[in-house]
């Protein structure tokens, strides 16, 4: 007989990656076969992202396209978009089942049960209150592994803690278990990620700095990576302790949002820029080449000429890698949505422009900062063009001609070639 084909699309955070590899696994354990989301397949699942009305539209257009490689299909749609709207994907053409986030660690189940008799799922948003663990490998070099879920923050532009519920996380005992199985697979890197990865442990009497001095003691590891961390959580202890460890990246990415502290205010942030300056230069102390990468938000309702061009001096000075820039977009249920002052489309777009070139410029200068340095980059699986990828250790992008023993090693190379998107590596060390 036939096995089932099944077909996962992920958007969004690195968390609903490590969730959606989680539930794959099940399905592989199970006898399916998992193949790519453009293919023919029994069954589509796709992970949902509300960050932006962009993703929720991406989200829709990857419902349709699954439908029409496979009308006959059976279509899952699970997470944040699920959880915040499970009515209006329901009544998507195509959609069978839809789970929020409590709901779609029961996907394996929920998908049999489809067949007796088959209905429209619906899962209303409710309670989140324990932490289910997940994590990636198998398809990658590196494993993203899920310490932490859910957000206390309620940031005025978010709708994070709607979606995903209170912070809540695993405890260091566990994650510690996960990390060594993750280890003996051989992985050689793993990224800690969660909504707010600063947060772990409160309910259970634990810290973060805890957490990743135990992770650091685990015998075989090559590297670890931290995921985005709020600058009020990442403390002068953490940057110290990855400053001296032989297993923690010195990268780090924090988000900052806005330059401006009006807005910052306005966005319900828990700190002040001065804060944020803090923790850059404190790194930049201890770890003058690592990589430093910032969320930024632009076009929030209120910002005026004079807070955009506050925050983009203060941009211009700060000593950071590269940006991630975002376009303020409306979320309902806010208390951003709720505001009356607007920025137009154009002026966002404009300012978005802006910060992108900025970014590119530090990009650019950073990299500029690393010719002429051995590194240890670690080599991924792909083949493009003949060439193969990797990072470096703060996040430098190499790549060389492809060899089948590069594929997840760590290798030694001195950065020499700087080309458009990194550094040609001609000669391993």
């Amino acid at each position: 007989m036939k096995s089932k084909t099944i077909a996962f699309h992920h958007f969004g955070c690195k968390v609903n990656f490590a969730e959606a590899s989680s539930l794959s696994r099940k399905f592989l354990e199970n006898g399916y076969e998992v193949t790519h989301f453009h293919n023919p397949a029994d069954i589509y699942v796709i992970s949902t992202c509300v960050v932006t009305a962009v993703a929720e539209k991406k989200c829709r257009a990857a419902i349709r396209q699954a439908h029409k490689i496979n009308p006959e299909a059976r279509i899952a749609v699970i997470g944040c978009f699920s959880e915040l709207k499970p009515g209006e994907l329901a009544q998507m053409e195509g959609v069978d089942l839809v789970l929020g986030h409590t709901g779609k660690f029961r996907l394996f189940e929920e998908l049999a049960l489809l067949d007796q008799p088959p209905e429209h799922g619906k899962e209303l948003p409710g309670k989140h209150e324990s932490f289910i663990p997940s994590f990636s490998y198998g398809d990658r070099t590196r494993s993203f592994l899920k310490i932490q879920d859910g957000c206390d923050y309620h940031c005025s532009y978010c709708t994070i803690p709607l979606a995903r519920g209170r912070s809540r996380s695993d405890t260091i005992q566990n994650s510690l278990k996960y990390a060594r199985e993750i280890t003996g697979h051989g992985v050689k890197e793993i990224v800690l990620t969660g909504v707010n990865i600063g947060d772990f442990g409160r309910q259970n009497g634990e810290n973060f700095f805890q957490l990743i001095q135990a992770l650091d003691k685990i015998e075989g590891m090559s590297r670890i990576r931290i995921s985005s961390i709020e600058p009020d959580l990442l403390s002068h202890d953490i940057i110290e302790f990855v400053a001296a460890s032989q297993n923690f990246m010195p990268h780090f990415h924090i988000p900052l949002q806005s330059g401006s502290n009006r807005i910052l205010k306005l966005m319900h942030r828990k700190y002040n820029r001065e804060l944020y300056a803090d923790r850059i230069m404190k790194i930049r102390s201890l770890l003058p080449y690592a990589c430093i990468a910032a969320d930024v938000i632009t076009g929030f309702p209120g910002e005026t000429d004079q807070d955009f061009d506050d925050a983009y001096h203060f941009l211009q000075h700060l000593d950071i890698s590269y940006m991630h820039v975002f376009t303020y977009s409306k979320r309902e249920n806010t208390l951003a949505a709720k505001m009356e002052t607007f920025v137009s489309d154009r002026v966002k777009k404009d300012r978005s422009d802006r910060l992108h070139q900025l970014s590119e410029e530090k990009k650019h200068q950073f990299y500029l900062k690393n010719q002429g340095r051995e590194v240890s980059v670690l080599f991924e699986s792909d083949n493009s063009k003949g060439f193969m990828h990797g990072f470096s250790e703060n996040y430098v992008k190499a790549r060389t001609i492809y060899n089948t023993e590069f594929v997840n090693q760590v290798m030694r190379v001195k950065l020499e070639n700087l080309t458009g998107d990194g550094y040609l590596v001609n000669e391993i060390i």
